[in-house]
């Protein structure tokens, strides 16, 4: 499909769990600022709420039709740009969301299956990071808090047209010890999308090992 007929969807969150920032969504809007390729991109903030979060995404993807979706989420406790693989149909909640509600031990999406594998080409984005300059890793799995039920809405729905891609980037708190800067975690962001762009096969490496 030419360049000027595909979207791009970047989606990052709003704070959460009493924080005043969130840099998935600093990031996304960072990359919508410099985006200069002929892909139409569409950057969007979503809530941190199970049930507005899932509208949200639905309505995003209903109006749009993008050709790659992208997540972007925070990850408190790593020191490093994740490239998620798995999506689980499964909320399981630590903390209540922005609107109070914490289930536990429920389906994302009923009657889909009990996981879903991104359809990124992480390997080959991880070493594209790595020639950027980017520590990243590839992490088996994305939680089962609000991130991973927006990563699997989009993989599923990715799953039901020929050629969508669909996935998920956790990025740590930025500027912390031994994390990188906001910019870097835009440069990961950026990418994550030029590679689910131009890259049509993933690399076929052990353990996901660019060398």
């Amino acid at each position: 499909m030419p360049a000027l007929n595909r979207t791009v969807l970047l989606t990052g969150f709003e704070p959460f769990d009493g924080a005043t920032r969130n840099p998935s969504i600093e990031a996304v809007r960072a990359v919508e600022r410099d985006w200069d390729r002929a892909e139409r991109l569409v950057a969007a903030e979503l809530p941190v709420a199970y049930e507005r979060m899932g509208a949200d995404l639905d309505a995003l993807l209903g109006e749009h039709q993008p050709d790659v979706v992208i997540g972007v989420g925070l990850a408190p406790g790593r020191d490093r740009v994740s490239l998620e693989r798995l999506a689980v149909n499964l909320c399981d909640a630590r903390i209540p969301d922005n609107d109070g509600a914490q289930p536990a031990e429920a389906p994302v999406l009923v009657g889909q299956p009990t996981a879903l594998f991104t359809s990124l080409p992480v390997k080959a984005t991880r070493a594209l990071l790595a020639e950027a300059g980017v520590e990243a890793e590839l992490s088996m799995t994305a939680g089962t808090f609000v991130c991973n039920a927006m990563f699997f809405r989009a993989t599923a729905w990715a799953g039901l047209a020929q050629g969508r891609r669909a996935g998920f980037v956790h990025v740590p708190m930025p500027d912390g010890v031994g994390s990188p800067g906001l910019a870097t975690l835009a440069r990961a962001v950026r990418v994550s999308a030029d590679a689910a762009l131009d890259v049509a096969v993933d690399l076929r490496l052990a353990a996901g090992e660019p060398d």
